[in-house]
């Protein structure tokens, strides 16, 4: 029910019934009980308010030609799933702090794996259910020398010393298309002579994407749509053709960077900008890291 639905395990020969496997886990336009649930969750969770309603689309859907469609005058209400869902990706799930934590988490599971053989886990079904938050609890509590860096990193975590954030930007439009992910060694060789040496463990990079279920692609085209409950014919709507307010890109990807160590803020500061400058000739951060973060010791 969860992979059926992809285009890559899709049979041909199996028409019967189809839309039964998009229910869960949509891999033909992305709408999916699935998202119902966590985006209504979420934001209730989060405190933001939600303005979709999948009720609606629940009560209007319709099967025809063995495909879940929904009424021309809900689009609106089906672009604002994805763009809901685009908007908890921004503010909740890829949050700076956000990341900063997870980032901590992967350096400290990194740094435990040689001794607890984390890794090897993934190959066997019948230990790897049992990775959950007791791992960092062990990191937590072990007396062993030999995890002491990640019981460092998860202290951290706890005293809120985390990662700082230094600065981010959006990737230019033209740009994002032939995008590949930018690493701490791009930004450490754009520092200039005479400063603080980074090192490559000194940096942590993240790359965002955050796009509407379709990449660079409009998910809605992939979606029919119906007139009336007396009609039996379905169609994919022009997004030009309901209103001239709608995004017309549809995947930011968003490159932030992090100082592991408050006193290193300065130098991995003037580093990204020296990126920025040599890879685009501009600035294209939006805002200037806050001077008293630099000076922070």
């Amino acid at each position: 029910m969860i992979i059926a639905s992809s285009e890559f395990a899709q049979k041909k020969d199996a028409t019967e019934k189809r839309f039964l496997y998009d229910i869960v886990a949509n891999g033909r336009n992305g709408i999916d009980v699935d998202k119902f649930d966590y985006i209504v969750r979420d934001c209730r969770a989060s405190g933001l308010g939600c303005s979709f309603e999948f009720p609606r689309l629940m009560e209007t859907m319709r099967i025809l030609g063995d495909e879940i469609c929904y009424r021309a005058k809900d689009y609106l209400s089906v672009h604002k799933l994805f763009a809901t869902r685009a908007d908890l990706y921004r503010t909740v799930y890829t949050h700076p702090k956000v990341k900063a934590i997870e980032l901590m988490i992967v350096d400290a599971l990194l740094k435990a794996n040689d001794y607890l053989g984390i890794s090897s886990y993934a190959q066997d079904p019948s230990e790897y259910w049992k990775l959950d938050d007791t791992v960092i609890k062990i990191i937590e509590t072990a007396p062993d020398e030999q995890l002491r860096e990640s019981r460092d990193l998860i202290l951290r975590i706890r005293r809120r010393d985390l990662y700082q954030f230094c600065n981010e930007y959006a990737v230019p439009k033209d740009k994002i298309e032939h995008f590949q992910d930018v690493s701490a060694q791009d930004i450490i060789c754009s520092q200039k002579n005479g400063g603080m040496l980074l090192k490559e463990e000194d940096i942590a990079v993240s790359n965002v994407r955050i796009d509407l279920t379709r990449g660079m692609d409009n998910p809605l085209e992939s979606i029919n749509f119906f007139k009336d409950y007396e009609s039996e014919e379905k169609f994919p709507i022009a997004e030009d053709r309901i209103s001239h307010l709608l995004p017309t890109s549809y995947q930011d990807m968003i490159v932030r960077v992090y100082a592991k160590k408050p006193e290193l803020v300065a130098a991995v500061v003037e580093a990204f900008e020296n990126f920025q400058l040599k890879t685009y000739g501009i600035k294209t951060q939006v805002h200037a890291t806050p001077e008293k973060k630099k000076r922070r010791i």
